[in-house]
């Protein structure tokens, strides 16, 4: 039976062989571009995951030899770990659930207003600075006056960062004595929101009439997209604005500091029972007659404006009121008295006449 299939065989092989002769070359044409396909693939696929399988095959050698030693303490430690995982997750659902939920960040501006005693005005003023400047704020407007008796007070504004506000306000505090403190918190979270939403809006607005300028082809479409570019920029900047103003007041705090001296203690006055001297007489004497001076001044600078009156009086009716009176009073008389004037002087020729005549007789 052996002998038979072996001869089967050795007869089958001349008949394939034929067979394949007659087909040609291009199966095998075609099964060699196959196998060339396939080992392009593998190639490929191979060279990608080469640092991946080394790594791995690199960890799984040297993890191969502690696996095969302690296989025998594995399950005592799957079991352990185990209940360890549990206790973990049930501690951790329950810090989750006891954590409190986390808040939004709200902006909120804050503004006080102390008002300190301190004994040295100008160097209370400079540690206000130093302490403003070291937690990187600024010094704004400053006001100082004097008073009658010499005392100064000084009005600073302050603004200082939001996270160390507390610490300013305490170093600020315990300069000297506290007067007075006014603090106040307005929250303005809802307008940033809105104006941060309406920025966004009004950029993206911005950028779309800018494309529509690019794609206009008329001059009377390049025209009214200007117009309407140039007011969608302006409400842009406007927001800008506004944007930055509510970050400045809330990122910054605003500490309106007053500052004033402790009043001075009287001197301790003089024994009056003490005998004046003569320096204490001749001191009294000047100032009674520096006093008189001044009274003096102070009396003539009142009679002053009515002299000047008087005198420009005076000399208006010297100069202009009394030689009018006088011409008028050196006029010529009127007819009636030049008559009654001529018949006496007749009268008086004729009577003089007379007498000459009385005489020659």
């Amino acid at each position: 039976m052996q002998a038979r299939r072996t001869a089967a065989r050795s007869a089958a092989r001349p008949a394939t062989a034929r067979r394949a002769a007659a087909r040609g070359p291009a199966p095998r044409a075609r099964a060699l571009a196959g196998l060339l396909l396939v080992a392009a693939l593998a190639l490929t696929g191979c060279s990608a995951s080469d640092s991946g399988s080394a790594s791995d095959a690199g960890g799984g050698d040297k993890a191969a030899a502690p696996q095969e030693g302690s296989r025998a303490e594995g399950s005592q430690a799957d079991d352990r770990t185990g209940a360890a995982g549990e206790g973990g997750k049930g501690g951790a659902g329950d810090a989750g659930a006891s954590a409190p939920p986390k808040l939004a960040p709200a902006h909120i501006i804050r503004t006080v207003s102390l008002s300190v005693q301190v004994k040295d005005t100008p160097k209370a003023l400079d540690a206000a600075r130093t302490a403003t400047e070291n937690a990187g704020g600024y010094v704004g407007d400053e006001t100082t006056t004097r008073d009658t008796e010499g005392h100064e007070r000084t009005q600073v504004k302050l603004r200082v960062p939001v996270e160390r506000y507390e610490e300013v306000l305490d170093d600020l505090e315990g300069a000297g004595k506290l007067l007075q403190r006014n603090a106040t918190a307005e929250d303005v979270t809802d307008q940033v929101v809105d104006v941060d939403s309406r920025v966004r809006s009004q950029r993206a607005s911005v950028a779309r009439v800018r494309e529509l300028m690019d794609r206009a082809t008329k001059l009377s479409d390049v025209v009214t997209l200007e117009g309407e570019l140039s007011t969608r920029q302006a409400e842009l900047e406007a927001l800008l604005a506004r944007q930055a103003a509510l970050k400045d007041r809330t990122s910054l705090a605003t500490i309106t500091l007053s500052l004033s001296e402790t009043p001075v203690k009287p001197a301790e006055k003089k024994d009056e029972d003490e005998d004046p001297g003569f320096v204490d007489a001749l001191a009294g004497g000047w100032d009674a007659f520096v006093t008189m001076l001044r009274w003096v001044a102070v009396v003539f600078g009142a009679v002053l404006p009515f002299a000047a009156a008087g005198a420009l009086l005076v000399l208006l009716w010297l100069r202009v009121l009394r030689p009018r009176l006088g011409r008028a009073a050196t006029a010529p008389a009127s007819p009636r008295g030049d008559a009654a004037r001529g018949g006496e002087a007749v009268r008086g020729g004729e009577a003089v006449r007379g007498g000459e005549a009385g005489g020659e007789d």
